[in-house]
């Protein structure tokens, strides 16, 4: 696998162009990780990376066909079941560029693929840039196609959560949760956050294993542990965070534009699922922070 490295006096980034720019491995630059550490021999697809792209929408889709603009979209489904999920831009190649030492410009073009399971051509650019302790990743979705397009982008890094044998504290703030089925989708509207997935005050997350869809998020989520922090700030585009307790053990935190299965929610009229419609030529865009503080 070719990868791609940039650095600076905090952090060290690697990439991997094939696999959707998806992040191979993020760390300080002392060498401790942030998030999950990757060896490239063994990733076989983005999911087994630390962090990778979700577009032209986050998370999945019910039965893999929604309803838009009085047409039935069906998607081809995921071997194995019956739904999509997170998009198809992250296992296919991208192209990179590198900006300078600390930057790289990554581009995808939807029209470069006769098999893109998704029937509205659009283009994509993810751009990563380190400077000082921040490490800032922008995203943008463009729709090229001559009618409008449903749209919603996100990220899906997997954090290291033992940091010297110890589990972080978890903090951030939003209006609603989406109480789901057995597949993980929402069953309607956002409710009242119950007690247990409330981390309005830090608290680690312990043994409790979460799959939990966030609305109304106010854009920032903090991991503390004794000497260090790590802090996650999202523009309002991210309206929605995923909390995943991976069987691995690390721990996402997926600033998100829309709700699982918002497409089919905004065609029964849920109200808050943030779809979004982007016209022939109209951008979605936003940018993520991470930022270290303390001993990294």
């Amino acid at each position: 696998m070719k990868s791609v490295t940039v650095r600076n006096e905090s952090w060290m980034l690697e990439i991997a162009p094939e696999w959707g720019a998806s992040i191979l491995n993020l760390g300080a630059a002392s060498g401790r990780p942030v998030l999950r550490p990757v060896a490239p021999s063994t990733v076989k697809s983005s999911s087994d990376t630390g962090c990778f792209p979700l577009m032209p929408y986050s998370n999945r889709i019910r039965d893999a066909r929604f309803e838009f603009a009085g047409r039935t979209v069906e998607l081809r489904p995921k071997p194995g079941s019956k739904l999509v999920q997170h998009g198809d831009v992250r296992n296919r190649p991208w192209q990179v560029e590198r900006g300078s030492d600390t930057h790289l410009r990554c581009d995808f073009d939807s029209r470069e693929f006769a098999d893109m399971n998704w029937p509205w051509a659009f283009t994509a650019r993810l751009e990563y840039l380190l400077h000082g302790p921040h490490c800032d990743i922008s995203l943008m979705l463009t729709n090229v196609s001559g009618e409008p397009m449903p749209a919603g982008m996100g990220l899906h890094p997997y954090f290291q959560r033992l940091q010297d044998g110890q589990q972080p504290d978890v903090q951030f703030a939003a209006g609603g949760w989406y109480p789901t089925d057995e597949n993980s989708l929402p069953l309607g509207s956002s409710q009242a956050i119950p007690t247990d997935l409330d981390f309005g005050a830090a608290r680690p997350v312990g043994e409790s294993q979460i799959d939990a869809v966030f609305a109304s998020w106010d854009g920032t989520a903090r991991l503390s542990w004794p000497t260090r922090s790590l802090t996650l700030t999202a523009d309002n585009v991210f309206s929605h965070l995923v909390l995943f307790t991976a069987p691995d053990g690390s721990l996402a935190l997926e600033p998100v534009s829309h709700a699982t299965d918002a497409f089919n929610l905004a065609a029964r009229e849920v109200a808050g699922s943030d779809m979004k419609v982007l016209s022939p030529g109209q951008s979605l865009a936003g940018a993520v922070r991470l930022s270290l503080d303390g001993n990294w």
